[in-house]
């Protein structure tokens, strides 16, 4: 896949995608934001790919946050399109039927925050930084960051890190349950590479129905949840992954899912 700011790669039924503007440090700017788009659904269709990795390029940032030289200029009208575009395309990024790993190499702020808040799970470098400044600029979050980072968090750190703009290190992430997990900068994608193959060992079908579950069960009541995780239970059942499953457990071997 060829563009001018995304790196994408896949091996192993794994993607990884790069945000890579290094002289912006990986900043969004709307070209960006449509080419991540754009592959985000060729990779959403790709039934080959089982997990997706979204990192950025070097070592110094994820995401910087949104473009703020292109951003200055913007109208309400402008502004609200460029927003939309965002939300739209971390909305796709968070319903991608894969398990998505964000790997947060450096500066995780704004717009990189909210992407990272997109993903599935999210893996850290010592050094990286994350938080949601737009207050300081005069805006508000734009691309799902007060709506994700509440769910993520929960309300009152959320509230705290939205209304100040303060920005936090690794360690604080982890605490508050932004990240899973923090590691030296060497280690960071050795780390996601591993996790990323932990999932692709497991049944496609199973998994994504999985994630399906989690995400609709967050945006509506237990019972509700629940009920759908009934019906996603006995759909695994109608799949061949399922029988070889089962079958390869009480033979005592290794199982060969299919993906069907």
């Amino acid at each position: 896949m060829d563009y001018k700011n995304i790196l994408c790669t896949v091996e192993n039924s794994i993607a990884t995608i790069t945000i890579h503007r290094p002289q912006a440090l990986n900043a969004l700017n709307a070209e960006t934001v449509q080419e991540l788009n754009d592959v985000v659904k060729k990779i959403s269709a790709d039934t080959t790919v089982k997990v997706v990795i979204i990192t950025g390029d070097g070592e110094k940032s994820f995401v910087a946050g949104a473009d703020i030289k292109e951003m200055s200029t913007k109208n309400a009208v402008e502004g609200r399109a460029f927003g939309q575009i965002g939300q739209d395309t971390f909305t796709l990024i968070e319903n991608m039927p894969q398990p998505v790993i964000a790997a947060v190499n450096g500066f995780c702020l704004g717009g990189g925050c909210e992407l990272a808040c997109a993903c599935d799970i999210r893996y850290a470098a010592e050094t990286a930084k994350f938080g949601q400044p737009e207050v300081g600029l005069g805006i508000t979050p734009g691309f799902g960051g007060t709506q994700r980072l509440p769910r993520v968090i929960g309300r009152g750190a959320a509230k705290e890190l939205l209304y100040t703009g303060g920005i936090i290190d690794a360690q604080e992430a982890l605490r508050l349950g932004l990240v899973n997990k923090v590691l030296p900068q060497g280690e960071l994608m050795a780390a996601v590479q591993g996790l990323a193959k932990k999932i692709a060992k497991n049944a496609p079908v199973a998994v994504q129905l999985c994630k399906a579950a989690v995400n609709r069960g967050i945006n509506c009541d237990v019972v509700t949840g629940i009920a759908y995780e009934a019906e996603v239970f006995g759909l695994c059942f109608a799949t061949v992954d399922q029988k070889e499953g089962m079958s390869a457990f009480i033979e005592k071997r290794k199982a060969n899912f299919q993906g069907k």
